[in-house]
């Protein structure tokens, strides 16, 4: 395995466990501080890891109660540690105290990623979901 390809999956896990810590923080810290982020819900874009992070904040605190997981799939990593892509449909889940998934839906994600110091870090990162012609709502699972 490459070097690229660790330090992805490395941050991957990172990524995973500062969300269901609900630590925003830890999951900030992933971040270059002049990120750019094309998130999927509500606001066109969101500059700089202040701004991200009052929005990674409001996400955790709309979720009160039970977990919250996530998990990648279908990754495809293009690069090097200078600089690389990484391509995924991510699954974003609720789960409740008994253990059952309350809600969930998938986004495909791209992250840009470098290397600032000796840390793999996520300078752009973009979620989307299609938009069905027919009703125009976001498609928020992905069609087999």
């Amino acid at each position: 395995m490459r070097d690229i390809d660790q330090a992805v999956d490395k941050l991957k896990q990172r990524y995973i466990d500062a969300v269901a810590a609900r630590n925003a923080s830890a999951l900030i810290q992933l971040y270059d501080p002049k990120t750019r982020i094309f998130d999927a819900w509500g606001v066109w874009e969101y500059n700089g890891t202040a701004a991200w992070q009052i929005a990674v904040e409001g996400w955790f605190s709309s979720q009160p109660t039970g977990k919250l997981q996530v998990s990648f799939s279908e990754c495809t990593v293009v690069g090097t540690m200078d600089l690389a892509t990484m391509t995924a449909i991510v699954t974003y889940a609720g789960i409740s105290a008994e253990g059952k998934e309350t809600h969930s839906m998938q986004n495909r994600m791209t992250w840009i990623l470098r290397t600032v110091g000796h840390n793999l870090r996520i300078v752009h990162e973009h979620t989307s979901a299609p938009i069905g012609f027919e009703d125009m709502k976001a498609i928020l699972k992905k069609q087999a």
